[in-house]
């Protein structure tokens, strides 16, 4: 680990879920955070703990815009990330992860900063290797409903692994699986405020597929652990990193536990699978427990009774 210092970082996209508990951990550990957020599927209210820290900066822009701020290290979260969200905004995904990794990149260049691209396990596609391990180069649809996510951030990671090869940038790709926690928001159309929301309101829960599909749900404490990791090590530039859960469950398994936590009276229905959903997602942790010292602490169980105790207080 490094000499633990001051530092003054940028997350972009701080105001949505990931984000906004990155800054509050990172202002934790004493570090100065300028937050970028354009507020497209963050939200203020996400910051209310945070915003009138004496080390806390909120700026509202966009990462598809040049900026210039005097920063040791930037973590760019900035991109939707639900189906929900980048179906109802490809392009602005795509810009996003693009233009807006350019622009992150070019501020980590001239200012000398470490870099954290915030990525994803979509890259891996509908994988045919499970778990999958960092080496693998995944199976994705390039032109399908969700290569505006997949592909851009595809790109991303090739656009900082070119600048770590053309200009030395101290940049590291973070792949990160799915992740739950408070703040998600109810209509994002992920599984977890979905099955929450549902069988609080008494509703089926709705289930694609036959059920069969698995995930692995990382509760997001564990999560900006590892972030705040790679953040505040040394050594890694040029690394690409799994963070998620490796305990792997089928959706529908998933769904009767929800239920069974809830204690919810309901049923549920099935529709049909999206196209190019993947069959599987379960991360090697391999290089993240050898480089980091990580690995996620908080159960399913526990995550989930703590979300569903965050859903039930905002229930309406």
């Amino acid at each position: 680990m490094a000499e633990r210092h001051v530092l003054r970082i940028l997350v972009t996209g701080g105001a949505g879920f990931i984000g906004s508990h990155l800054c509050e951990r990172l202002l934790e550990e004493g570090h100065e955070v300028f937050c970028l957020d354009n507020l497209l599927t963050g939200s203020r209210e996400n910051l209310s703990g945070i915003s009138s820290h004496p080390r806390f900066t909120f700026v509202l822009g966009d990462a598809c815009q040049p900026f210039n701020l005097e920063v040791d290290a930037v973590a760019h979260l900035a991109s939707p990330a639900s189906p929900v969200d980048y179906h109802r905004f490809p392009v602005e995904t795509m810009l996003a992860n693009s233009l807006g990794t350019h622009n992150c990149l070019e501020l980590a260049r001239k200012t000398g900063a470490r870099f954290l691209l915030a990525s994803t396990s979509e890259v891996y596609g509908d994988p045919q290797v499970n778990p999958q391990p960092e080496s693998y180069l995944g199976h994705v649809n390039p032109v399908g409903p969700r290569a505006c996510y997949d592909e851009s951030k595809r790109f991303a990671e090739a656009m900082t692994s070119t600048y770590h090869r053309l200009h030395g940038t101290a940049a590291v790709i973070v792949r990160i699986f799915n992740t739950f926690g408070p703040r998600m928001r109810r209509e994002d159309g992920r599984v977890v405020p979905n099955f929450i929301t549902q069988a609080l309101a008494g509703k089926p829960l709705t289930v694609y597929g036959d059920g069969s599909q698995t995930r692995s749900f990382c509760y997001v404490d564990d999560l900006v652990e590892g972030l705040v990791r790679v953040i505040q090590s040394d050594g890694l530039a040029g690394e690409v990193i799994n963070l998620g859960n490796d305990s792997e469950m089928t959706i529908l398994r998933f769904a009767e536990v929800v239920r069974e936590m809830i204690g919810a009276d309901c049923g549920i229905t099935f529709h049909p699978l999206p196209e190019d959903d993947p069959l599987q997602r379960r991360p090697d942790l391999t290089r993240a427990r050898e480089l980091l010292g990580w690995e996620p602490r908080v159960s399913m169980e526990e995550g989930l009774r703590r979300v569903i105790h965050w859903f039930r207080e905002r229930a309406v």
